[in-house]
C-alpha cells in the first residue's frame, strides 16, 4: 500500500512558471525542500535567481501591458473559475504536501491551511466580475457650479508582487491570488523558501489546465530572501502584497 505522505503519493513540482514556461534556474542550480516534523530532505525545488526574477517581472510588465488580460472580464472570470476547479482535482495531493512541507496537522488542512480559502477564494472573486460596478455616473451633475457629467472608472493598478509566509502558504497565495486577477491585475509570486511546493504545484496547474495567459501569473522560488527584495526594487511592480513578519515588512517599506 502507497503510504499518503510519501513524495511519490502527490508528485511535487520543482520547476517555476516563469511568462507561462516551467523552467528551472537559469543557473540550474536548485534548493532542499525540508520536512520541519522530522529534518528530512523531501526533494528539492528551483533556486531562481535575481535575473530569474527579473525576468519574471519584465513577464509580467508584459502581460498586464501589451494583453487584454486588464480589461477582459469574461476571460479573467471563465480563468478563475478553471483554477478553482484544477486545484479541487489535485486537492489531496495539496493536503498531502502541505501536512510535508509547512509541518501542519493534517486536521488543520481541512479548515484554515486548504478547505476553507480552497471555498472561495477563487470563486468569489470570480462571481464579484460581473457584480463589481467597474464604471459609474456621479450623481452630482455640477462642478464649480457648471453642469457635467461625470464617471468613475475602476481599473487594474498593475504588476503585483506577492510574497508569502511560510505558516500558512497556501492559503495566503490563494487569498491574494484572486483578488489580484479578478481585478485585471498580473503578479510575481515569491513563496518562502520554507514552503515552496504548493506555489510551484499551483504554477504548474496554471501552466496546464487553465487559459491564464502567459505572464499573468509567474512563481519565482529561491533559498535567498533578496531574491524577493527585486520585487520592492523594480519600477515595474506597481504594488507589494506582503505578508510576514514586522522587520522584514519595516525592510519592504
Amino acid at each position: 500500500m502507497t503510504d499518503p505522505y510519501s513524495v511519490e503519493s502527490y508528485k511535487p513540482e520543482g520547476r517555476m512558471l516563469i511568462d507561462g514556461e516551467l523552467v528551472w534556474a537559469a543557473n540550474g542550480k536548485t534548493f532542499d525542500n525540508i520536512n520541519p516534523a522530522n529534518e528530512e530532505v523531501l526533494g528539492v525545488v528551483a533556486d531562481g535567481t535575481k535575473e530569474d526574477m527579473q525576468v519574471a517581472i519584465a513577464a509580467a510588465r508584459r502581460a498586464f501591458d501589451e494583453t487584454d488580460w486588464s480589461t477582459n472580464h469574461e476571460l479573467r472570470k471563465r480563468c478563475l473559475l478553471q483554477l478553482h476547479a484544477a486545484i479541487e482535482e489535485e486537492k489531496e495531493a495539496f493536503r498531502h504536501e502541505l501536512v510535508q512541507e509547512v509541518g501542519t496537522p493534517i486536521m488543520l488542512t481541512y479548515s484554515a491551511q486548504l478547505e476553507w480559502p480552497l471555498e472561495d477564494a477563487f470563486t468569489w472573486p470570480a462571481m464579484m466580475i460581473d457584480e463589481f460596478p467597474w464604471e459609474r455616473e456621479l450623481t452630482d451633475n455640477m462642478l464649480m457650479g457648471v453642469p457635467s457629467k461625470r464617471k468613475v472608472r475602476k481599473e487594474a493598478l498593475g504588476v503585483i508582487g506577492a510574497i508569502i509566509p511560510w505558516n500558512f502558504p497556501f492559503e495566503v497565495t490563494a487569498n491574494k491570488l484572486g483578488p489580484i486577477l479578478a481585478t485585471g491585475n498580473t503578479v510575481v509570486i515569491k513563496p518562502a523558501p520554507d514552503t515552496p511546493w504548493n506555489a510551484t504545484r499551483l504554477g504548474r496547474i496554471i501552466a496546464e489546465k487553465t487559459d491564464i495567459p502567459a505572464g499573468v501569473v509567474n512563481v519565482v522560488t529561491s533559498s535567498d530572501h533578496l531574491v524577493g527584495e527585486e520585487l520592492t526594487l523594480s519600477p515595474d511592480v506597481d504594488m507589494i502584497s506582503f505578508t510576514g513578519s514586522t522587520r522584514t515588512g519595516m525592510r519592504v517599506m
